[in-house]
């Protein structure tokens, strides 16, 4: 048994220590053709610094070899010595049997620079070299799919799904399933999913995403529940399982969900939103305020969490509640002129009719273009005897919604 194929051995016996040590030491008593097969197997064990050494060494020997210099370019990117690498790769002659794979490698390195035009270029010279390559229809994937043209990226994706499924370590069924859905077709998408087997917590995740947007809860759910089996501290999922729980009505799981949720990322205001719904659903009003509230002490900016509590606080009559929190929110530097206007009617029930209509009057620089702020403005300055005032906000009413007769009738009551 020779050198090279002891050290084989010896990787395969995941004695790596042994092996690379005798590849080190046989190195200066090795062949060119030995000392290429070393280089290889030290890039496989990810020595690239090694790999390096003996590949630059061939290449003073051998200086238009475009094997190595291919090898070396993949190396130096690997480095991230992109300088080094192309220099390399455009030393490569448009004769050789390399300059395929080198126009390929360019293209990438340029789109992972951000020269996409660049990138471009380089593989419609290498799609007119070897129109039948699918390799060359892959990359052109990726740079539309990095670049957003998901269209194009499905022409390209599609050509090389007729002939393989997968590339290097990249599923074509992954890919066209998001570009799919990134234009808006989720249940194409869904299709493709179904294709893949992968159970990797991410795909998974994305998975039932895609079918949940496609409205497909029985297919989000399950898959979303087999993604908590593989990984229960994926925090992101528990939100989206715990509302897919909830337009199927299976409020009590989702309750649990989301509180399970809770225990590993507590601060998520989604999350403590979600669980305030449910609670409440569950019956559980004070949990649910609770839950609601803490979304809005962590994010007083938290718009969702501060409506939904002046939702609940107005349809159980507690106006107080409403007055309390909005002067602390607006406090807080949430200058929201739909809070202003929520107080002014919470002030307006509480019978505080001088701070209604100083807050109707902040409201209406925001809403003078919004016809049911107009309408219930102008109801308040008329019940405040403030008629002049009602007539202006009335007219200005008028003008946006003349069809309704109604407070036509009524202006021309005010007026007589």
């Amino acid at each position: 048994m020779n050198t090279i194929d002891q050290a084989v051995q010896l990787i395969e016996q995941d004695k790596l220590k042994e092996a690379v040590s005798i590849l080190r030491k046989y190195i200066r008593k090795a062949n060119d053709d030995e000392l290429v097969m070393i280089a290889d197997l030290f890039i496989q064990l990810g020595l690239l610094n090694d790999a390096r050494s003996i590949l630059e060494s061939l290449l003073e020997q051998y200086p238009e070899e475009a094997d190595i210099q291919l090898a070396l370019a993949e190396i130096y990117i690997d480095l991230e010595e992109d300088e080094l690498a192309l220099v390399q790769l455009q030393s490569i002659d448009s004769s050789s049997e390399a300059y395929l794979a080198a126009l390929i490698i360019t293209a990438d390195l340029y789109q992972s620079q951000g020269l996409f035009e660049v990138a471009e270029q380089k593989l419609i010279e290498a799609k007119q070299l070897a129109p039948d390559d699918y390799l060359i229809d892959f990359a052109q994937g990726e740079l539309a799919f990095s670049l957003g043209n998901y269209n194009d990226a499905l022409f390209h994706y599609e050509k090389v799904y007729h002939q393989v499924d997968q590339v290097a370590d990249v599923d074509l069924s992954l890919r066209l399933a998001e570009s799919l859905a990134a234009i808006g077709k989720f249940e194409d998408a869904l299709e493709y999913y179904k294709n893949t087997a992968s159970d990797e917590p991410d795909i998974l995740f994305r998975y039932g995403f895609i079918a949940y947007r496609a409205n497909r809860l029985d297919i989000a759910i399950k898959v979303w529940e087999e993604l908590i089996k593989q990984d229960r501290e994926f925090a992101s999922v528990y939100n989206y399982l715990a509302e897919a729980y909830e337009e199927e009505g299976l409020i009590e799981q989702g309750y649990e969900t989301a509180k399970t949720g809770l225990t590993l990322d507590p601060l998520n205001k989604e999350l403590l939103l979600t669980t305030a719904s449910l609670a409440r659903r569950m019956g559980q009003i004070k949990e649910s305020y609770r839950y609601a509230r803490e979304s809005v002490v962590i994010d007083p900016g938290f718009k969702d969490g501060i409506l939904y509590l002046i939702e609940n606080y107005r349809s159980d009559g507690d106006f107080e509640a409403i007055i309390e929190l909005l002067t602390h929110i607006i406090e807080q530097g949430e200058e929201d002129g739909y809070y202003k206007w929520e107080l002014a009617k919470a002030y307006e029930e509480q019978e505080d009719y001088s701070l209604a209509l100083q807050f109707y009057q902040e409201a209406y620089l925001d809403f003078k273009a919004d016809s049911d702020f107009l309408k219930s403005y102008g109801y308040f300055l008329v019940e405040e005897g403030r008629k002049k005032e009602a007539i202006q906000i009335f007219n200005r009413y008028l003008a946006i919604e003349p069809s309704d007769e109604e407070i036509e009738n009524y202006l021309a009551r005010l007026n007589d």
